[in-house]
């Protein structure tokens, strides 16, 4: 959820001190000077995470000569309880007259954040002053860190939360930072990106404009730390142990396996977890054990439950292979959007994964052509510029969306697009993936046995952890090639034969599956998959890709109810709806349009015992047994993906 997470893992990599300072000299420091965010989103801002903890910051209001265009400087700013919070603030060194302010707040470390130089650089070409942020508890600031801090509701004991300390800093920024016109912008992408949506609650008037990129909005229903029940186990360990076993990044993980397959494989039940390692001292962690459901922890947490106007102009920015956050851009702006009578709400989802749009590498070429520069250039510049410059001549459209599979960006009047009909893509007997439903002959259903034991691996192995000092496929996995998992008797697929005419989605994806299993519980995850042809010009080693469209999963028990599971009836044919959320894609003529099904995808998600347990925090290692599972599709029980078309003519 961090603007890049791995600068979190450079931290356990075992060096020394000392060498820690080495890696902090003056070579990294002039890389980081002149890549700025983008060497962090590259190699992992653990360097940068690294330095922050070996290297205690400037004393206080001492000039740091870390960019050539700003005159940077610490201070301690003040909030309403008291609590200091170490800020960063750079201040335009030439400029005609004021400037307005852009601020990022983060739990990640801010001592060597380098954006004005990096992919800050086309706003800071176009005049602003910067200032960066420790939020609460992390780094040098002062209080307790408090993962995705709940607003405060009515009657709350607590003073603070993320939006009045935001509050507090614009109100300090405005009096304290020299030649400014008395307008802030917000901005920041995860776990920065939360703090920037939780700004434009109850905004200080000196703030004009904010952009939430690919911010968490809903750590149990999509985000993080689960998705429709299941839990994210692999991203859940790693991220919880390192945010809390230390406020810094430095206490190293036990994770001693370089394929983390094995490793999750051997640690069993979850119950391990804190028996042998966290001990109790990881908060976060003890909440996933006690809070498995969506009960009223998770739900003050999300903040699409509590978000009701765009008090400000919002651009919402979202990655449509966000390996972490993608439902959290599409929820916001959705919640936002209910109320936005004043045109205030804007969209943006692009080709990338998690904060793709900072990085001038590690680029998903399969998806995206080279589209970041443009974003940053013709889309965040002159949207702060129009809110606080008052720049005329500019136009912001309500929602602007990438199709990868025509590599073209779409402008609509609302998200999701109107113009589309709801068609169905049902699975069909002998693999066949179909627009009409199943016949009275065809066979009832496919089946296969899903056994906890063997877990469908969610990327080809090794899985390395998910930022590896050494080296991660954790950001790119979501465009994987799909044959990976070709013959696996516990994938199902199914097919359609080749397109004659293109398919264009732009909008909902929700497969409804009638199941039955021989178990009380299981994990239903579903896969829309564009295969390409054979033979692709131009690109030959995508010839017959599978590449992933959309996906998600469902925990079984939640079928009915998030906040009250339910054991699964065994042998008995039910419906499970799986949301695959959103998307905007054309399945080009020549190319097949899969579904594939499965129960496990590990270690992405924690094994499924299959066998009803209360808790599955709790579970023994007897509870977890192999099941059948049958994906049935009759006339009467017609297992289905139903897609949002874009309808013929339609024009954006």
């Amino acid at each position: 959820m961090p603007d890049t997470r791995q600068r979190a893992s450079q931290a356990r990599d075992g060096r020394s001190v000392a060498a820690r300072a080495v890696a902090r000299s003056a070579a990294i420091v002039g890389l980081l000077a002149a890549c700025g965010v983008a060497f962090i989103a590259l190699l992992g801002a653990g360097r940068a995470r690294e330095a922050n903890a070996a290297v205690a910051a400037p004393s206080q209001g001492q000039p740091v000569a870390d960019s050539t265009t700003h005159n940077c400087r610490f201070v301690m700013v003040p909030m309403r309880d008291g609590v200091r919070l170490n800020t960063k603030v750079c201040e335009a060194k030439q400029a005609a007259g004021p400037l307005p302010i852009l601020m990022t707040r983060t739990p990640y470390g801010i001592n060597v954040m380098q954006a004005i130089n990096g992919t800050y650089r086309f706003l800071a070409a176009d005049g602003y002053h910067f200032v960066y942020q420790d939020i609460r508890g992390r780094y040098r600031s002062e209080g307790t860190f408090i993962m995705v801090s709940p607003l405060r509701s009515p009657g709350d004991a607590r003073r603070t939360d993320e939006s009045t300390d935001a509050y507090d800093t614009a109100e300090w920024l405005a009096a304290n930072v020299g030649n400014n016109n008395g307008r802030i912008g917000v901005l920041g992408v995860s776990y920065p990106g939360f703090t920037a949506a939780m700004a434009g609650v109850n905004p200080h008037p000196a703030v004009r404009a904010i952009s939430p990129q690919a911010p968490a909005s809903d750590m149990w229903m999509g985000d993080d730390f689960f998705h429709q029940g299941a839990f994210r186990l692999s991203y859940g360990f790693e991220y919880a142990g390192d945010m809390e076993l230390s406020n810094n990044s430095s206490v190293p993980l036990p994770i001693n396996s370089w394929d983390t397959y094995d490793w999750y494989l051997s640690l069993g039940s979850l119950a391990n977890v804190d028996a042998l390692y966290f001990k109790g001292r990881v908060p976060t962690w003890t909440a996933f054990a006690t809070h498995p459901t969506y009960d009223a922890f998770w739900q003050t947490r999300a903040v699409h439950r509590r978000l009701s106007k765009a008090a400000v102009p919002t651009l919402v920015v979202g990655g449509w292979w966000d390996q972490e956050d993608r439902f959290g851009p599409l929820s916001i702006y959705r919640a936002l959007e209910r109320t936005d009578d004043a045109g205030k709400n804007f969209l943006v989802m692009g080709p990338w994964n998690h904060g793709g749009w900072r990085r001038t590498t590690s680029r998903m070429s399969v998806v995206d052509p080279g589209t970041a520069e443009w974003f940053l250039k013709e889309v965040e510049v002159p949207f702060f510029a129009k809110y606080l410059k008052d720049r005329s001549g500019i136009s912001v459209p309500e929602a602007r969306v990438f199709d990868a599979g025509t590599k073209t960006w779409r402008t609509f009047d609302r998200w999701p697009a109107t113009g589309t009909m709801s068609r169905s893509l049902f699975m069909r007997a002998g693999g066949l993936l179909s627009f009409d439903p199943p016949a009275s002959n065809e066979t009832a259903f496919d089946q296969y046995v899903s056994d906890p034991a063997k877990p469908v691996p969610y990327r080809a192995r090794p899985i390395e952890r998910t930022y590896d000092p050494r080296g991660s496929r954790w950001s790119t996995w979501e465009t994987e090639d799909q044959r990976f998992v070709d013959g696996r008797p516990d994938v199902l697929a199914w097919k359609t034969p080749v397109l004659t005419e293109d398919v264009t989605i732009a909008g909902d994806v929700v497969a409804k599956l009638i199941a039955a299993t021989t178990g009380r519980d299981a994990d239903w995850v579903v896969k829309l998959i564009d295969v390409f042809p054979d033979s692709v010009p131009g690109a030959w080693s995508q010839g017959g890709y599978q590449l992933m469209v959309a996906h998600d999963v469902l925990r079984g028990r939640y079928r009915t109810s998030f906040t009250e599971p339910t054991p699964i009836q065994p042998n008995t044919p039910t419906e499970f709806t799986v949301d695959l959320h959103q998307q905007s894609y054309t399945f080009k003529r020549g190319h097949r349009i899969m579904v594939q099904v499965q129960s496990t995808w590990f270690p992405l998600y924690d094994r499924n015992p299959q066998n009803w347990v209360k808790n599955i925090f709790q579970a023994r290692a007897v509870d977890f047994q192999a099941k059948t599972h049958r994906i049935w599709h009759t006339p009467s029980q017609a297992s289905r993906v139903e897609i949002a078309v874009l309808r013929s003519g339609t024009s954006p």
